[in-house]
């Protein structure tokens, strides 16, 4: 298992780990607004207990980890564990060693709701998009997600969506008042869409699907246009009885256009459907 880890990995959920502490801790924290998952419950907790945020973050994303050891796999344990634990030694040092002062809310936004809602979450999305990109996870929520969400028949998305409006709820009936919940959500969303990037890609591909009685000429002229290969694939039209073709072509969003236009010029009865492509890996 340890033969596994690599530095790479190591070095970026370092980062990650970073990364997210300071969202946190510089614009989250400091003006009582909360992160989501079990970052959340953690700050939550920490508010209304005299336990740091540090200790919440290790006593209940560890377990969680542990829980999912089976389902996820060594390695992936391996590296949440460590990234949270970085989270948490980085959140202990900025809250607690580092000098900055917090008197006045967040030491860069101040008492600007909206400005630490976003960039709390936009910054705390990055860490725990490199988190997941890079083999590990910030959160444990994600993990029991996984595991509860088909016992549940809901999705993973709908079940981490769910716990996150309990705790802003519960944090809404403990302070009776529904300003913080409301600017948290503003958090979340603001880093599930940073996530969603990081994860998925900010340029994302697009899958082209090419019905054609001409494959030949159209798989020449894409390769002459873009110096990249194209993948046939032998179909039937199931109306007209008749042999087709289908060629399968990757390519970026500015080049959709162009790709379009050599096609239709080949074959004007060419039928193309485009589909959104996350990632692309090519052979080393």
């Amino acid at each position: 298992m340890i033969k596994k880890i690599k530095i790479k990995n190591v070095i970026m959920l370092t980062l990650a780990g970073i990364i997210n502490a300071c969202g946190i801790t510089l614009f989250l924290n400091p003006v009582g607004l909360y992160d989501s998952g079990i970052s959340g419950t953690s700050m939550l907790l920490s508010s209304v207990t005299p336990v740091s945020l540090s200790i919440f973050l290790l006593v209940l994303n560890i377990p969680l980890f542990l829980i999912g050891l089976k389902k996820q796999g060594g390695l992936f344990t391996i590296y949440a564990i460590y990234t949270v634990g970085i989270y948490s030694l980085f959140a202990f040092l900025i809250t607690n060693v580092f000098n900055i002062d917090f008197t006045f809310g967040s030491p860069i936004a101040k008492m600007d709701l909206l400005l630490c809602a976003i960039f709390g979450g936009v910054i705390s999305g990055i860490g725990s998009g490199l988190a997941i990109r890079f083999g590990g996870a910030m959160d444990g929520i994600e993990v029991m997600a996984v595991i509860f969400a088909k016992r549940l028949n809901i999705t993973v998305g709908t079940f981490c969506m769910v716990y996150n409006v309990l705790i802003y709820i519960i944090a809404g009936l403990i302070f009776n008042s529904w300003i913080i919940p409301l600017y948290s959500m503003i958090t979340y969303y603001a880093g599930l869409k940073v996530i969603d990037a990081i994860v998925d890609g900010l340029d994302k591909a697009r899958g082209a699907m090419i019905v054609t009685t001409k494959p030949d000429e159209i798989c020449d002229a894409l390769a002459n246009a873009f110096e990249c290969g194209a993948t046939t694939i032998a179909a039937k039209g199931s109306y007209s009885k008749s042999e087709k073709v289908i060629v399968y072509f990757v390519v970026n969003r500015f080049q959709v256009t162009k790709m379009t236009d050599i096609v239709h010029e080949i074959d004007p009865m060419a039928y193309i459907t485009l589909s959104e492509i996350t990632d692309v890996f090519h052979a080393e």
